[in-house]
């Protein structure tokens, strides 16, 4: 049976490819950044807000109403820059993005020839990041989410490969996407991993902003299994440009579990610092899960399929 909501975010998403691309700057970051941001933040933002207020550590009433805007703005920015980047000369971009990236511990990472294991949250603009680091230091490697309809999952990974990144499925795929990945790594490449929702049921539960969640095993441990080290990485917009940076590799001596806090609490800090721009729009939280989901993920966490209202990223 066809899904009519799912064939809508497929039309959506190709209109937008189609379109935005083709428009001057300006007239795109005016419709896309401007109005639609003004339209995204005077609709449905309860969860936005219940997100936002464990950050700023306060109820979701108390949220400013400039900072759920802000944060409307950053997310349609996002997806403005996304539907634009296949027709830039990415060469030339990647050359400009070098001005707003910090990485050292990456660079000291790739220089030793072990890989490195990227995690990140859903912040700022990654695919941006990513195509500066297929500039400097080539293809790397990460997984998609399996999206439904297929037609759109399709249109994800030419996407992305477009712009120069390996792409595994999460699920589906001719084999699970842990293997390719270590492989990758045992080659000095780098791999990226968003590492701030779990989507598989196979996470580690972890304390983020002083509540309950679980967050992906994935970057820990192929960390630990293939001696790459694993760096927080953090994107967000600085004005009308970019920051990205990595911090110093995380301790991964402990186990999974324990990296993967000391993860979590590194993706704290970084949202912390730029909380507009941190693109969470879905319960992350144990607290805010429907009772039919706390069932499949606690009750069944060792299930393999991917969680229904995961978000398209």
């Amino acid at each position: 049976m066809i899904d009519l909501r799912d064939e809508a975010a497929d039309l959506a998403y190709r209109t937008g490819w189609a379109v935005a691309k083709r428009m001057p700057e300006s007239a795109a970051k005016f419709l896309i950044d401007d109005v639609g941001g003004r339209l995204g933040a005077r609709g449905e933002n309860t969860q936005l807000r219940k997100n936002l207020a464990r950050v700023l550590g306060t109820t979701p009433d108390a949220v400013p109403q400039s900072l759920i805007e802000e944060s409307a703005r950053s997310y349609a920015r996002y997806w403005r820059e996304s539907f634009r980047l296949p027709a830039m000369d990415l060469a030339e971009l990647g050359s400009r993005l070098d001005q707003y990236v910090h990485v050292p511990s990456l660079h000291e990472a790739m220089a030793a020839g072990n890989g490195a294991v990227l995690a990140l949250p859903h912040s700022g603009n990654w695919d941006m990041a990513g195509v500066w680091l297929v500039q400097t230091y080539g293809r790397f490697a990460t997984v998609a989410e399996r999206l439904k309809p297929e037609s759109l999952f399709r249109r994800f990974v030419e996407y992305r490969e477009s712009l120069g990144f390996e792409i595994f499925p999460l699920s589906g795929g001719e084999q699970p996407p842990m293997p390719a990945l270590a492989e990758r790594l045992r080659q000095g490449r780098p791999i990226c991993l968003l590492g701030d929702r779990d989507l598989a049921r196979h996470g580690v539960p972890v304390t983020f902003f002083g509540e309950r969640t679980r967050m992906p095993a994935g970057p820990a441990k192929l960390a630990i299994d293939t001696g790459a080290p694993l760096l927080p990485v953090h994107c967000w917009y600085e004005g009308d440009a970019w920051g990205f940076k990595t911090d110093a590799p995380i301790d991964v001596s402990g186990g999974v579990a324990s990296a993967t806090q000391r993860l979590a609490e590194a993706f704290e800090r970084n949202i912390a610092e730029h909380p507009a721009d941190w693109h969470m729009l879905q319960p992350l939280w144990e607290a805010d899960w429907s009772q039919a989901r706390r069932d499949r993920i606690l009750g069944e966490s060792a299930g393999g399929a991917p969680d229904e209202d995961s978000g398209v990223r």
